[in-house]
């Protein structure tokens, strides 16, 4: 955990920047200024060179060969991190755990974890409610979480409008399986269409706007 968190280290330590939400198209609806706020991770100041040189001191205390280029997932995000633990060894813990000190130490509150199955889903979700009073005593705050729900999609709103640490849960299936079909049998993803039931927005907008920077935790 803490050499996850070191990584970013001389990052500047801010509260989360405001942004102007999405709330789609409201029929009837009277809309409020403050119902527009929404809070986002700030971005990563640190420079390419800077990452790469806290990454390469992080794998010397380690003991493991150092990185020669700073890596990215499909070219998004500040860079890639991949750490491997056995089965049992407590990664659940850790990564909450990370969550809670990067936003103690960098003030991000934004992050989503993503699964390989609803059964290892419900095994983390387990696990946020478990360790709730125990990172009550540490940090003196609570995580706001939730499993990612197609057919209940608001949460994505409180997801973006509120400050605190927010974390959403989520397995890859919903990123490749969560399809309906219309009136013409043709298949649609969820996560990536227009939506009449969340005021013509698509979700995945919704969801990662806020992130320029996206810590993103694999339960594997």
């Amino acid at each position: 955990m803490e050499q996850t968190v070191n990584v970013f280290a001389g990052q500047p330590s801010k509260t989360n920047a405001q942004y102007r939400r999405d709330l789609g198209k409201r029929k009837g609806q009277i809309t409020f200024e403050e119902e527009y706020v929404g809070w986002r991770n700030n971005d990563v100041e640190l420079t390419d060179a800077q990452l790469l040189q806290n990454i390469r001191k992080m794998q010397v205390e380690a003991n493991i060969p150092q990185s020669k280029l700073l890596v990215r997932q499909d070219g998004l995000g500040a860079c890639s991190l991949d750490i491997e633990m056995e089965t049992g060894t407590g990664k659940t813990y850790v990564y909450i755990k990370t969550m809670f000190e990067m936003n103690k130490r960098y003030g991000w509150s934004k992050f989503i974890v993503v699964v390989p199955s609803i059964a290892i889903r419900e095994g983390v979700m387990k696990s946020f409610k478990m360790l709730e009073e125990h990172f009550m005593e540490q940090y003196g705050k609570k995580a706001r979480y939730f499993i990612y729900d197609s057919s209940n999609l608001t949460q994505i709103d409180g997801f973006s409008s509120d400050a605190s640490i927010n974390v959403m849960i989520i397995n890859t299936q919903a990123f490749a399986r969560d399809f309906k079909e219309d009136g013409k049998n043709k298949v649609s993803l969820i996560m990536y269409t227009k939506r009449d039931d969340f005021q013509s927005r698509r979700p995945i907008t919704a969801s990662t706007r806020w992130m320029p920077m996206m810590p993103i935790a694999r339960s594997w």
